[in-house]
């Protein structure tokens, strides 16, 4: 069972994050494969925590954990949408703490 951010509680349904990482993917070279993927690690992780609901969140956070390391485009939209920029700052600010990951992973 699923927490959404305004309390309702539904169903975890593979389907509909499959969907929302289509959207953040269109016209990006991610194959179905690494869709598939995402959404196996996010039903074993849920299934990992053992417990009969989790917020929305934690599969937020999963979510954009997998789409950082696969497709920084695809990060930003969804993050667009999961965090709700409210104006163009916050994704400068988001960007920006990509680059600078970016910039660290090259120095190492």
């Amino acid at each position: 069972m699923v927490i959404k951010r305004d309390g309702r509680r539904e169903e975890f349904d593979s389907r509909k994050l499959r969907d929302k990482l289509r959207l953040a993917l269109t016209k990006r070279p991610v194959s179905q494969e690494e869709v598939d993927r995402i959404v196996a690690t996010v039903e074993r992780e849920l299934l990992a925590m053992g417990t009969v609901e989790v917020p929305s969140t934690v599969i937020g956070e999963i979510v954009l954990r997998e789409l950082k390391e696969l497709d920084e485009v695809a990060y930003i939209r969804f993050a667009s949408v999961y965090r709700r920029f409210a104006d163009l700052e916050d994704l400068r600010r988001e960007m920006e703490a990509l680059g600078g990951r970016r910039s660290e992973s090259v120095g190492s």
